[in-house]
């Protein structure tokens, strides 16, 4: 683990203010977490929604006491559901009078070598990584392009998508696919004004990582960063307000690394 000093948090300057978002994936202290928390400081209201309902609610409850019940709801979704990730952005649709930002953050890992990994493992992963952002994707680009007036979709993307990792195949795989899915959606949706970029992570440290990564590896991992530590969630989350925010109106189709690393 790293004992380098991370930086200062970066107060909110109301880069959302007025827009309505839905996070995939937001429930706790990763990412999609961290990314609901640094848009309503921005000013947006949001949708939150993940595959765990009971800790949904609990993020819900205290992001609403802190920002108040108008600015945040949230409704679990799984997105390899279809049915269900329509009913989110029906949600979305009708519960501000329109939706402006979509983060798709969900995403799922795992470790085992080629050899060993069964089809279920593989499939397991790509569904949830690649397949769920590609169904959120399409929604959100139906009713983006329905409602007219753009809109921005940020997808999450990793580094492993470049680089390669033992016992990554199949998340590799995936988020190399949710990569090329960016910049083929980002063609796509610029004839109707929205854009499409994606955050590429390298180490971003929350519980979840901790359960499911060896010490060892997670030191061999934080070694290969030039800053000497892994990235906060709201470090990761700062570059998604970027991306969702008038800032990077030039930006389509990008693929922008949230790294430190140097080999």
């Amino acid at each position: 683990m790293s004992d380098v000093e991370s930086p200062a948090y970066v107060p909110g300057h109301g880069l959302l203010k007025g827009r309505s978002a839905v996070i995939t994936a937001a429930a706790g202290a990763g990412i999609g977490g961290a990314t609901a928390r640094r848009f309503l400081e921005e000013g947006a209201r949001v949708l939150i929604s993940d595959a765990h309902a009971r800790r949904l609610k609990e993020t819900e409850q205290s992001l609403a006491e802190e920002f108040g019940a108008a600015q945040v709801a949230s409704l679990p979704c799984d997105v390899t559901d279809e049915d269900q990730v329509h009913a989110l952005f029906d949600t979305a649709a009708g519960l501000h009078g329109g939706l402006d930002i979509v983060v798709n953050n969900a995403g799922l890992g795992g470790t085992a070598d080629l050899v060993d990994m069964t089809d279920e493992q593989w499939s397991k992963v790509i569904d949830v990584t690649l397949n769920g952002t590609f169904r959120c994707t399409r929604a959100a680009l139906r009713l983006l392009k329905e409602q007219g007036g753009g809109g921005v979709v940020v997808n999450n993307a990793s580094v492993i998508g470049w680089r390669a990792q033992a016992g990554q195949a199949h998340y590799a795989a995936a988020k190399a696919g949710v990569m090329a899915l960016t910049r083929c959606a980002a063609i796509e949706a610029a004839a109707y004004g929205v854009r499409v970029n994606a955050v590429s992570p390298s180490l971003a440290m929350h519980p979840h990582l901790v359960k499911v990564t060896t010490p060892e590896l997670l030191e061999e991992l934080t070694a290969r960063e030039a800053f000497g530590r892994y990235a906060e969630p709201w470090e990761v989350a700062n570059v998604i307000v970027f991306l969702a925010s008038g800032y990077s109106s030039y930006m389509t189709g990008e693929v922008v690394a949230v790294s430190s690393q140097h080999a």
